[in-house]
Parts: C-alpha cells; structure tokens; sequence
C-alpha cells in the first residue's frame, strides 16, 4: 500500500498543475467583471468561430474579489476587469504583464424596475428612488464592485446617500443586484446598462440612464496574468476585444470605448 501511494502522489501532483504536463488539457480562463455577463457571451461566440480550436471559460464576479483572488495566483489566463485600476495595481504588484494592459469599454448605470412596478422611474429619473414603493434599493457592493462605488458616489451628488443608506441592500457583484431587483427581494436597483440592455431584462424591465457626470468614468479594462497557462490563447481573446466585431456587440450593450 506504501508503495502504491509513493507511486501516485507524483501523478497527482502532475494531474493539478504541479508542471505544464496538463496544460494541453485546459482552456483559456477569463475572470470577467459581472457586467459582461450577457455581452461577453456574445463576444465569446464570435471568438470561437473566428478561434475554433480555442475552449474558453468564462468565471463573472466583482472585480474587487477578482483582485484579491489574482493576488494570490487565482488560475485565471486573463483579467477583465470593471474598474481599470485593478489592472494597474496587478501589473504594480508583479502579478500581471503591463504590456498586455489594455482599455476596452466604459461603463453606465442606470435605474432599474420590474415592468409590473408602480414607481415610475422614466418620468422621475433619480427622484423614482424617493418613490414610496422604492422601499429597498439596491446597488452593488462598494467595497468589492467598481458599480457600487460609482452608486455611491451618483448618490451622494443627487444628496441622496445619508437618506437612502437605511434602505439599501448589497449585492455581492452587479449581477447579483440585478438578481435582487429582479426576484423583489429590492424595488429598483442601480445597475449597469449593460445588463438593463439584456434580452432578458429589457424584456422584463423599465430603466432610465444616470447622466454621464453623475458618478466618475467607469473605464473598464483588462490584463493578462504572468502565471497565464495559455498566454497565446489569452492575446488572441485580447487582440479580438478590440476588433470592430466585438467593439460593435460592446456597443450594443450599451459600453463605450472610453478615449486614452
């Protein structure tokens, strides 16, 4: 039995990664900010038809956690992150290659309500969150998501924050907001445009965009990891986020590419 464990333990430590034995067995892993969770997979589809021997593998969360994740060697190939100052302190840290730091979009919120509300969020603009049905706001988690603190920051212009923070409530990421307002755990949400402009949302929700200068830039962008496994793979996925096809899904979403 001794003996046969001696055996394995080599083997297994090879099979989890221990060398690059297994690297042929593993796709391209994207960690992506939760906001382009519906516009990415469209970029994903276009990617692999263009890359068909490429597998990708998509993981949504805050780009705050991300971070922290990335820190510590998270196995992720590369990096897009909600808030571009992620990137910046990755490349800082050793932990990813500046060379590779790249722009890609630029963010907007939004309010949002279910079809069925009776807060008229439309012809009311911020105003629809003083509504008396708006009894729970949501918004994303400003210590962790880039979308919570630019809430935070559009709240406190409108002077809404002291009087709202008794009625918020905190999504671990965007997605997970959206998830609230859409479930009525919360009455309307501050979310990203991206995901109002979702098939699925848009066709079970009415929003209205936050001015541009209501919160700061919401520049998004992305790095590639020095413990990247499929750095080729990971420049090509880079390389087509920028291409005219992928910028016009973007688009359509509601992202724009933010001038340098």
């Amino acid at each position: 039995m001794i003996r046969l464990r001696t055996l394995l333990l080599p083997l297994l430590a090879l099979w989890l990664g221990g060398t690059g034995w297994c690297a042929p067995l593993r796709g391209l892993a994207i960690a992506a900010a939760a906001d382009l969770q519906f516009a990415l997979v469209e970029v994903k589809e276009a990617f692999v038809k263009a890359y068909p021997g490429i597998e990708v593998a998509i993981t949504y969360g805050s780009s705050g956690n991300f971070y922290a994740q990335l820190m510590n060697k998270a196995p992720f190939d590369l990096f897009l992150s909600a808030d571009l100052s992620y990137p910046k302190k990755l490349v800082e840290a050793g932990v990813a290659d500046g060379a590779t730091e790249f722009l890609y979009s630029r963010g907007h919120l939004v309010l949002w309500v279910p079809k069925a509300s009776p807060i008229p969020v439309e012809q009311l603009g911020m105003k629809a969150l003083l509504h008396p049905a708006a009894k729970k706001v949501a918004i994303a988690n400003p210590r962790f998501a880039p979308y919570g603190r630019a809430a935070e920051a559009a709240l406190a212009k409108f002077g809404m924050l002291e009087a709202l923070q008794p009625r918020l409530v905190f999504g671990e990421n965007i997605g997970q907001t959206a998830q609230f307002v859409q479930t009525g755990a919360a009455d309307i949400g501050i979310l990203a445009l991206s995901l109002a402009r979702a098939p699925i949302m848009a066709a079970s929700g009415r929003f209205w965009e936050l001015p541009e200068d209501a919160h700061p830039p919401l520049d998004q962008g992305g790095v590639i990891l020095n413990h990247a496994w499929n750095r080729a793979d990971a420049l090509a996925f880079r390389a087509f986020m920028q291409s005219p096809p992928a910028v016009e899904i973007l688009r359509r979403y509601g992202f724009v590419v933010a001038a340098r």
